[in-house]
């Protein structure tokens, strides 16, 4: 009996010590989908995507700002130029933050530089990186098509802002109205396509940084 008791003690003792997500996986049944299931998920994990197009810091700005800037979407002359002027500084960092990355020396401590086409260039200059790894992170094409789909979602996430939608576009017509509702959407999917297409690899200010 003590044998047995000591048995059942250790085996909840061992089930204690695992982290609280694993143990879920293991009560939570393997989900069966169908084709239509299928494709939603699949569809979500793009849309999901599109986080790694934006920097992070942009867009938390622009969302703390713009009700500020439009005046909650009433503006006036001098708003309505803060407000353009707003749009275009975050779409300029949407820009520019693109071609950021970073790395992580032997001490795990991260640097942050700018690609070029020779390499890295640390902004801190705490570091220079050798040739051979600074080649690895040269500019190419494939980042200024993801900093021009940077610029494109950050245009479908203030098209969906209402107080810009308003300071800009206080009566719309009709067909303003479709192009507004349809046109973000289109950029979505199509910058979403793009991106699960051709991935980014970087990983820069403001972006998810990498777990090597």
């Amino acid at each position: 009996m003590d044998v047995k008791t000591k048995m059942i003690g250790s085996e909840n003792h061992d089930e204690q010590k695992l982290p609280l997500i694993l143990r879920n996986m293991e009560e939570v049944p393997e989900a069966e989908r169908n084709l239509i299931q299928k494709a939603i998920s699949q569809t979500l994990k793009c849309a999901a995507n599109l986080v790694n197009l934006l920097p992070t810091g942009t867009v938390l700005a622009f969302q703390l700002l713009s009700p500020i800037f439009t005046n909650n979407g009433k503006c006036d002359s001098a708003t309505k130029f803060m407000t353009a002027a707003l749009v275009a500084l975050c779409g300029v960092s949407c820009f520019l933050l693109s071609f950021t990355d970073s790395f992580r020396d032997k001490k795990g401590n991260i640097s942050y530089g700018f690609a070029t086409f020779k390499g890295l260039w640390v902004i801190d200059g705490s570091t220079t990186l050798p040739p051979k790894l600074a080649a690895k992170y040269r500019l190419r094409f494939i980042d200024f098509m993801h900093a021009v789909m940077s610029v494109l979602v950050f245009a479908a996430i203030a098209l969906f802002n209402k107080d810009v939608i308003n300071c800009f576009f206080p009566s719309p017509s009709n067909e303003t109205h479709e192009v507004l509702t349809a046109l973000p959407v289109g950029i979505s999917v199509f910058c979403s396509m793009l991106f699960v297409a051709f991935p980014s690899g970087r990983h820069g200010i403001g972006f998810p940084l990498s777990t090597n």
